[in-house]
């Protein structure tokens, strides 16, 4: 059994965040995720696209805002179940949980606190006859590394923009970039749009429109695929090394939609007048996980949400014990690996 003070369902920026926060109340964290490294949807999805509406960075690589994260948190110990899903929730008479994964693994907190971005997600496939047989052998759902596509040829399917900005991207590191899109207008940001056609007009990026990826074909590996135009009335087959359909993810919330929570619009009801709490006392919801009026699904709302919630279980756990907040610049920063971090003292001397 694992002891806790906070359980965190979920290893995203927000889950990882909350560590630190909860680290400064001197409450101990572990973090359950069903990926089998922490960083969420930013280490899964987008490792290599930059971010810009973190505070106090211009641009900060989604991996490098990870890496960061994590040795921020260090000095507070988190342990991690990684690869497992937390699957059975339990509620004992003295307020705490037993939180049961698909591996069997029991978790004992003090209080939950679930930071699992949009759920568990599945990629929005075609619908492509033998499409299962090459994945993993030229079909790729997410661009991970950028680099496995050096001076290949690949078509990219979609019209959003993980679709664009991929084209872009990879239009120089790729040997030949296609971007196939079943309409001639794109659903995207407009400088993105706009750059893309300018990556066309350089003979950077071939764009098809309107026409489908109807069929893959190879022995082993994608050697090449069918483009479908006015309904299938015509066909044009074009080599590639890589076919990346690019339509979405389908986010679900898995188990965790049996735990007796209030779900709306497949995301956890809280209370954001207070402290995230759910329904369940003790049950919190913090990141894109979470709605309440006015939501914004932000990294930095993540964050924010976050600090209170380690708050409020803070005070959840020492009912009477008052607790004074002190700027990190004026009280430093205590690890549990015995660090000590805190501002340079001001210099005293006495003016002749």
């Amino acid at each position: 059994m694992i002891e806790t003070d906070i359980l965190i369902i979920g290893a995203g920026p927000t889950g990882l965040f909350a560590v630190f926060e909860a680290g400064l109340l001197k409450l101990r964290c572990h973090i359950i995720d069903g990926l089998p490294q922490p960083g969420g949807q930013l280490t899964e999805l987008y490792p290599k696209k930059p971010i810009f509406d973190i505070p106090g960075y211009p641009s900060v690589g989604a991996a490098e805002l990870i890496d960061n994260l994590m040795e921020q948190i260090k000095q507070f110990e988190p342990g991690f179940t990684l690869n497992e899903v937390a699957e059975s929730i339990e509620k004992l008479e003295d307020g705490t949980f037993i939180v049961t994964t698909n591996k069997g693994t029991k978790h004992h907190a003090k209080a939950v606190a679930i930071a699992g971005g949009l759920g568990s997600f599945e990629p929005r496939k075609p619908i492509i006859e033998g499409l299962n047989f090459y994945e993993d052998k030229g079909v790729e759902y997410f661009v991970k590394n950028p680099e496995q596509f050096r001076d290949k040829n690949i078509v990219i399917s979609g019209g959003g923009d993980s679709a664009l900005d991929w084209s872009i991207f990879l239009s120089d590191v790729a040997k030949s970039v296609t971007l196939v899109h079943r309409r001639n207008e794109f659903r995207g940001a407009l400088d993105s749009v706009e750059k893309v056609q300018e990556l066309k007009h350089q003979g950077k990026i071939n764009l098809i429109t309107p026409a489908e990826v109807t069929e893959i074909h190879g022995a082993e590996h994608v050697e090449g695929v069918t483009l479908s135009f006015d309904s299938g009335t015509s066909t044009k087959k074009i080599e590639t090394d890589y076919f990346i359909p690019l339509f979405g993810l389908t986010p679900k919330l898995g188990p965790i939609a049996n735990w007796g929570l209030e779900i709306e619009k497949n995301a956890i009801k809280v209370n954001n007048a207070l402290d995230y709490q759910t329904n369940i006392e003790g049950i919190y919801a913090i990141g894109d996980i979470n709605t309440y009026p006015g939501k914004l699904k932000l990294i930095l709302c993540g964050f924010h949400e976050a600090t209170l919630m380690c708050q409020s279980v803070y005070n959840r756990i020492n009912p009477g014990k008052k607790y004074v907040l002190k700027y990190t610049t004026v009280s430093g920063i205590d690890g549990f690996d015995g660090t000590r971090k805190e501002a340079e003292k001001a210099v005293v001397k006495a003016i002749d």
